[in-house]
């Protein structure tokens, strides 16, 4: 059995028994939604309040991913635990992991992801719900931190898969914001150059119809470092708006 813990947060799960695979598998919680049940397992996240900090602690049993790595499947909480650890070491800003642990019992293979909650954080998605009531400067600090969140993954070779709303989680700090990417099961090396950037960043735009070209431009600067109304904003702009107009087709 491999296990990972953080040393920040080692004291803290030490003074509540907490320090190992069993404990926090076998600790009663109240699950945060329906678990998933595909792959042939189930997969369930809880939430966990340790002297007034907020954690949350995903176990999982059998739900394993297949691919050429690992043909008979390894638990998806690995992948993740890994894409976690691989964007700490290049500076992406994303969640971070407290523990994570495997273990094989009877032929079941269980797994454990715990990582610190956003607290203080808000998700893009319900901050697109009140997009029209938001004062102008602050819809502006929160594209400008979306681009150049974009910017940052896509410098470090890297794609996120799934750069939705739901995933992206910002923090108001002075006049800017602060953003960090969370669920990175699907994150991967970029291959493709421009084409695979494009095709992480359109998914972001289909998912926020709200904002306008003008705004979207003004994303498209920070994450290229160029002026709005610049030929290589236009650029991206277009070829933006022509995958868009595919996807929303069905082409």
């Amino acid at each position: 059995m491999s296990v990972f813990i953080a040393e920040a947060d080692r004291g803290l799960l030490e003074r509540h028994g907490l320090a190992d695979f069993d404990s926090l598998w076998d600790v009663q919680l109240d699950a945060v939604d329906e678990p998933n049940t595909g792959r042939g397992g189930w997969s369930s996240v809880f939430r966990l309040e340790l002297e007034g900090s907020g954690y949350y602690l995903k176990r999982q049993s059998n739900y394993l991913t297949h691919t050429l790595h690992h043909p008979f499947g390894e638990p998806s909480f690995s992948r993740e635990f890994r894409n976690i650890s691989l964007y700490q070491k290049l500076g992406i800003p994303a969640l971070h992991a407290v523990f994570y642990g495997e273990k094989k019992v009877n032929g079941e293979r269980r797994a454990i992801l715990m990582t610190r909650a956003l607290d203080g954080w808000s998700d893009l998605d319900a901050l697109l719900t009140q997009w029209g009531e938001l004062p102008a400067t602050q819809r502006l600090a929160i594209l400008h931190a979306c681009g150049q969140l974009a910017r940052t993954l896509h410098k470090a070779g890297q794609v996120h898969g799934c750069f939705y709303p739901k995933h992206i989680f910002l923090k108001a700090k002075g006049g800017a914001y602060q953003a960090q990417l969370i669920d990175l099961e699907k994150t991967r090396k970029s291959i493709f150059g421009q084409r695979d950037r494009v095709k992480d960043i359109e998914p972001l735009l289909r998912r926020a119809p709200m904002w306008n070209e003008a705004e979207i431009r003004e994303l498209l600067a920070a994450y290229l470092q160029a002026p709005g109304d610049s030929g290589l904003v236009d650029a991206w702009w277009q070829r933006l708006a022509k995958r868009g107009s595919h996807k929303r087709s069905g082409r």
